[in-house]
């Protein structure tokens, strides 16, 4: 199973690079880590979620691919809108909201995130997601200004990214490599292997300054999959105790430190200001 540092797209790619490469996606994403994975982005959200209660909310999904992240809201009662630029990637998720029933609550948009129809700029969101996408731009700023102009004022923002400071761990643990180790360590260049393409990585911390800047307050940082990335190419990710055990894990220090900090992804939620 491919072991790719992101999904979704960058602006510079041509759009057929990630539509010809939505059948491997779908497959990662179902994969034993995949869904880990998703499982603990899910239960980072929901914490932020529960004060809201059972309302409807709308949720606003940018460079949403296939719409893994917010079907599952679709599922609990929320209205969702998936952004993205690949039609085969919303097409994917258009076929998963009709196969789980949840069709007439998911709606999809093809567009650049950063060059957003104004009617989704109007429309002040209640939460918007942007995730598996700054990896694949040099300038977070202008995506995360696109989020931060969506949602509306008190409402919540989740940000998803590749984790610059996963790279030379995993070089030198999983990969026994101490020279890419040591490469990596100055480096922001990072290889999606889902996609075959090239990645920009960066660290919670430049992401986190950026968002404090546009307005976002009370940000937390979680990270996703710290440990079960790390192991070799044989690992027991098929065995279903083996999974449950490493989800408990996983969850278990999504926002504990040291381990937040070198988790393959890192996810930033917070509050656009409401003042």
């Amino acid at each position: 199973m491919p072991r790719g540092l992101g999904y979704g797209r960058r602006v510079t790619e041509p759009t057929s690079t990630f539509s010809s490469a939505v059948s491997a996606w779908l497959e990662w994403r179902d994969s034993p880590w995949g869904r880990l994975g998703n499982t603990v982005v899910a239960a980072n959200l929901d914490r932020h979620l529960a004060p809201w209660g059972p309302t409807p909310l709308r949720v606003l999904d940018l460079a949403g691919g296939d719409g893994s992240h917010v079907l599952p809201l679709a599922a609990r009662g929320h209205h969702v809108t998936v952004v993205d630029y690949a039609p085969a990637m919303l097409a994917a998720a258009r076929d998963r909201a009709a196969a789980a029933g949840v069709a007439e609550r998911v709606t999809t948009v093809e567009a650049d995130m950063t060059d957003l129809p104004a009617s989704l700029l109007d429309a002040g969101y209640d939460v918007v997601l942007c995730h598996n996408f700054l990896q694949y731009v040099d300038d977070v700023t202008p995506a995360l200004t696109a989020v931060a102009a969506a949602v509306r004022p008190g409402g919540l923002v989740s940000v998803l990214a590749a984790n610059r400071h996963y790279a030379p761990l995993a070089a030198a643990v999983r990969d026994g490599d101490p020279g890419a180790a040591l490469a990596a360590l100055d480096s922001r260049r990072g290889w999606a292997e889902v996609f075959g393409t090239a990645l920009t990585l960066h660290t919670a911390e430049e992401v986190i300054a950026v968002m404090a800047g546009l307005g976002c307050t009370g940000i937390r940082h979680y990270g996703v999959r710290s440990f079960c990335d790390h192991l070799a190419e044989d690992r027991r990710e098929d065995d279903p105790g083996f999974h449950a055990a490493m989800e408990r894990l996983e969850l278990a220090v999504t926002d504990r430190p040291p381990y937040m900090h070198t988790a393959r992804a890192f996810q930033l939620i917070a509050r656009r200001h409401a003042g």
